[in-house]
């Protein structure tokens, strides 16, 4: 990861919680990733079936990806399929989705929150 992109990074995350405080938006988008390592560790406790990680970046991107979604579920059914989001608009409107087992917002990017997500995941198959 470039040092220019990782600084990009933390600058939008800054410039995210500040808007925050004037956007509701924003304010999901924070709160949606607050305690996020223990989320998905409990969302993963006690389960000892291979992991698939389906993310998209927002509710179009995962409305285009649905039916390779769906035929996952069909042709791994013994798997726990975690479905992650970047933006508020795709986690809000399918938090629920039953394709999935677990419905989460992807951490925002960085070289240390990128390894624990996937260490913790643990995926065997992943679709970005």
């Amino acid at each position: 990861m470039s040092v220019l992109y990782f600084i990009l990074i933390q600058l939008y995350g800054f410039l995210i919680r500040l808007g925050s405080l004037f956007s509701n938006k924003a304010k999901l988008w924070v709160r949606g990733r607050e305690n996020w390592k223990q989320q998905l560790k409990n969302a993963l406790s006690g389960n000892s079936k291979p992991r698939i990680w389906f993310h998209c970046a927002s509710l179009g991107e995962f409305e285009q990806g649905r039916p390779v979604l769906e035929q996952l579920r069909k042709d791994f059914p013994n798997h726990f399929i975690v479905l992650s989001f970047f933006s508020p608009s795709g986690y809000e409107a399918k938090k629920n989705e039953v394709l999935a087992d677990y419905v989460c917002y992807m951490p925002l990017d960085g070289p240390k929150t990128s390894k624990i997500f996937v260490s913790i995941l643990n995926p065997s198959l992943v679709f970005l």
